[in-house]
């Protein structure tokens, strides 16, 4: 029997991006899946020695022993070894554990990065190795020996003060407090009047609405603070007496440019606003993305480009692919020339990665619909579009303005009209032509002024965060990085220290009071300035420019002074539990709210003795349109909020809208909540009738 040849060995994180490599690299590799880390700090323990310099105590991790093991087995037969987990910090972070668990040389070339998953792109790599780039690993090294000092000093000492299951962390104390700080600032928010003035006014019976723009000073114009009825009734007054007069008329064109191709923050945000996914579903749908599809025709393919990215960087190969798809879908008019991005920003230290962006342009979003489930073809069409429509022309817009005065007061009217839609003929904005009847004038004439109308505002408290708004927020305040943000507001909800409510982040009381104590023993920690100073540290580190061990020598000694401090004055503190006004059917007492793993649920309070729970129904005050009873809001197994009946399974009612007591007036049906934009709007269940609600 023949002997059988070695043959190079591939590792890898995911087994999906495994059975996609290993249908480009044929049978001539071996390629394995370390399953995300192998080795990592314990769970059960801090697992870094803090007298001896923050040495960490690695360990495998329990359940991936015979995974290491397997790996173990394949690498004493490999004729060469690549380690191609993630391009990133983590996953040089895996590489390196698995060099050293495959005792492998520390400058040995075995380390290969995909940045695409594509045929092309890993032959490519698998010819490029690199050796491992140990600021990398410092960087990701002393971001985890940061959250473990944190995480498991600040953690006990809450569950010993105040309750079990709770958590501090260097980057979710302080993304806390930033939501609760923005709730206080609404509820202590006092809305201000303020009145504005228009008139509808113009020539040949062509009328046009001029606003109120300022108080004629010269050559300047002053702003106007309308505070109450009566200053506004004074100008009024003036407007009405005096006559309009034609001052300036101008006219300009305005050029409207398509944004970069996505990095994860931008990516993150678009897809909250435009296609209403959670963070943690667009990292999850775009790495199914990154890591491979089985597309019709064309085999398992890569769909993107690594999802982890803060950089805006085209390759030239896309920007060429790019062109010619411009050029043969919509000819020379619509394509300028190549554009180059670069971000702003302090420091690009993900610059290796490009943008995120299609691997190939020819997979159109639409070609392949067929093979992608629903969201993946909702996110892979957001990236595909966003990335060509980067390489189109700039939108153009003609502006048109009438400047007039009257009495001492200025006003103006102006429109904007789209005369060319270059990239949104391919990725629309919400910015439209705003066509008006403006009338035909000169200057120095004479308006007809059909009427003069005053209107009373408040201004509006701050509003809420949503997850898009956070984002960007944490983006702009250099807190944590993007790859972090979506596990960093699945904990702080998952922890109950934040609730979603339609899409809104809201603190709980068990998040003021967390944020409240660490704010006041440990400062440091919830502040985010230190926080944003501390990732500039850890890209410092990642640069070569700091020792990592010197972050935490100089973060430590603060910290441990400020724990122990803690630790001797803070008060137990006793969380009592929320009272229901539900009685408990096996013993008769009322039910208490306690807070789960999967959020908020009702209990006795008589336990052990009785060990009855239920879900907390919120009671919509409509009755079911099967049969009368109450309709209750109820959550899926996904999360998702739906409406149904309280005697299921007697009654089978369901609705995934809040239904409405009013019935269609067209054919009877009940009808549901929907909100359109800014407008709140009830619709049929059936025909599909809708009204706008007052």
């Amino acid at each position: 029997m023949a002997k059988q040849l070695a043959k190079p060995l591939v590792i890898v994180e995911s087994p999906a991006k495994a059975k996609t490599i290993g249908k480009f690299l044929s049978n001539r590799y071996t390629i394995k899946a370390s399953v995300g880390h192998v080795i990592d700090l314990p769970k059960s323990k801090m697992g870094v020695d803090i007298e001896n310099d923050f040495d960490p105590q690695y360990i495998t991790i329990r359940g991936k022993g015979d995974i290491l093991k397997d790996i173990k087995k394949a690498a004493k037969k490999a004729s060469k070894i690549y380690l191609a987990t993630d391009p990133d910090r983590e996953g040089e972070a895996i590489a390196w554990h698995l060099s050293r668990a495959l005792k492998l040389e520390p400058d040995a070339k075995v380390r290969v990065e995909f940045h695409e998953i594509t045929k092309d792109a890993v032959k490519t790599a698998i010819k490029k190795p690199r050796s491992i780039n140990t600021d990398l690993v410092d960087s990701q090294q002393a971001r985890r020996v940061l959250d473990r000092l944190v995480g498991y000093k600040i953690s006990p000492l809450l569950w010993g003060k105040v309750r079990k299951g709770l958590s501090a962390g260097r980057v979710q104390s302080a993304v806390t407090k930033i939501i609760c700080d923005r709730e206080r600032e609404i509820k202590a928010f006092n809305p201000e009047e303020y009145w504005e003035i228009m008139a509808i006014a113009g020539k040949d019976k062509i009328y046009s609405q001029f606003n109120l723009i300022g108080k004629v000073n010269g050559s300047k114009i002053d702003k106007i603070k309308m505070g109450n009825e009566e200053e506004a009734l004074n100008i009024q007054k003036v407007l009405e007496t005096s006559e309009m007069i034609v001052k300036k008329i101008s006219s300009s064109d305005k050029k409207k440019n398509p944004n970069p191709p996505f990095t994860t923050s931008t990516l993150q945000q678009e897809a909250s606003k435009n296609l209403n996914f959670a963070t943690n579903k667009t990292m999850r749908t775009a790495q199914e993305l990154y890591e491979g599809i089985e597309i019709q025709g064309n085999g398992t393919v890569g769909l993107i480009t690594y999802l982890r990215t803060d950089s805006v960087r085209i390759s030239d190969t896309a920007l060429e692919a790019s062109k010619d798809w411009i050029l043969s879908e919509y000819g020379d008019s619509y394509y300028e020339g190549k554009k180059e991005y670069k971000k702003k920003g302090k420091r690009d230290i993900q610059d290796a990665h490009e943008a995120i962006r299609p691997t190939n342009v020819d997979l159109s979003p639409d070609k392949i619909k067929s093979s992608l489930s629903r969201d993946q073809y909702k996110l892979y069409k957001l990236i595909w579009n966003r990335f060509v429509a980067s390489q189109m022309k700039s939108a153009n817009y003609k502006t048109h303005a009438i400047d007039v005065e009257s009495g001492e007061y200025k006003l103006r009217t102006s429109d904007r009209i789209l005369i060319f839609d270059g990239f949104l003929k391919l990725y629309p904005e919400k910015i439209k032509s705003e066509k008006k009847s403006m009338p035909k004038v000169e200057k120095e004439d004479v308006l007809d002024v059909k009427d003069i109308e005053k209107s009373q505002h408040f201004t509006q408290a701050p509003p809420r965060y949503n997850e898009a708004s956070l984002v960007k927020m944490l983006e702009e305040l250099g807190i944590g990085r993007p790859s972090t943000y979506a596990p960093t507001i699945s904990t702080i909800i998952s922890r109950g220290y934040v609730e979603k409510e339609q899409k809104t982040l809201i603190p709980t009381e068990l998040g003021f009071l967390v944020n409240d104590l660490l704010e006041e023993y440990f400062k440091t920690i919830v502040n985010k300035e230190f926080t944003a100073t501390m990732e500039d540290q850890l890209d410092a580190v990642e640069a070569g420019e700091i020792e990592w061990k010197e972050i935490l020598r100089g973060f430590y000694g603060d910290f441990e002074k400020a724990f122990v401090y803690a630790e001797e004055k803070l008060e137990e503190f006793k969380l009592e539990d929320e009272i229901s006004d539900i009685l408990c059917e096996n013993c008769g007492k009322n039910m208490v709210v306690k807070h789960g793993r999967y959020g908020k649920f009702l209990a006795c309070p008589g336990y052990p003795e009785c060990k009855n729970t239920k879900p907390i129904l919120k009671t919509i005050d409509v009755p079911c349109p099967k049969c009368g009873g109450k309709i209750v809001e109820k959550k899926s197994k996904k999360g998702k909020k739906f409406y149904g009946c309280e005697k299921y399974p007697e009654c089978d009612f369901v609705a995934w809208s809040e239904p409405v007591e009013k019935k269609c007036p067209e054919c009877g049906e009940y009808m549901v909540k929907k909100r359109l934009k800014s407008k709140e709007m009830i619709k049929c269940s059936a025909c599909g009738y809708q009204e706008e609600v007052e």
